[in-house]
């Protein structure tokens, strides 16, 4: 599975889409440095196997999960409702925030900051009943207990999505679940 443009640009994360060469470089004549991303298979030079990064994020189940019977056309919700998770639904895979995750190096199994903030969109969605189905993924040492806030997903997030932010409320909604009603 090829990946996005996303590679590490002078030892950081970035899209080079939208990196501009001003933005990387003190002075003319500065040398820039492409990598691929950190942490997945390199296949061919900046092209890397994105499988296992898209294997963990699915273990997170990133749809909406509600069998009940729709009782209009569709599931409404407030706009205040979706302003709690807004921003994460601008992700676009492209795994930058795995790469740049401190984490990974330590523990490659953590399921890494991209799932988790998908996860929390879903978990923060008042139409989403799939909680208890997301737990084994979430609620385990290399789920959402692994982050050590490094904010490192956040700073490099092209989309400025608050990824920590949004791995550290899913932390706390597991922790009120387990504390029961």
């Amino acid at each position: 599975v090829c990946g996005s443009d996303a590679m590490r640009i002078n030892g950081k994360d970035r899209l080079a889409c939208k990196t501009l060469i001003k933005d990387v470089v003190k002075k003319e004549g500065d040398t820039i440095t492409v990598e691929p991303q950190r942490y997945l298979p390199v296949q061919r030079d900046l092209i890397v196997d994105q499988g296992m990064f898209f294997e963990k994020y699915r273990d997170i189940k990133p749809f909406l999960i509600n069998d009940e019977p729709v009782a209009e056309k569709e599931r409404l919700q407030s706009q205040e409702e979706r302003l709690r998770f807004d921003d994460a639904t601008n992700c676009i895979l492209c795994a930058a925030c795995y790469s740049s995750c401190p984490v990974i190096e330590r523990r490659p199994g953590f399921i890494g900051p991209a799932a988790i903030a998908q996860a929390y969109r879903f978990l923060a969605d008042t139409r989403d009943l799939g909680f208890e189905q997301r737990l084994p993924a979430l609620d385990q040492p290399e789920g959402v207990w692994a982050c050590e806030n490094h904010f490192e997903c956040t700073r490099c997030c092209p989309r400025s999505i608050l990824i920590t932010k949004r791995i550290n409320q899913t932390k706390k909604m597991i922790e009120k679940h387990k504390a029961g009603p």
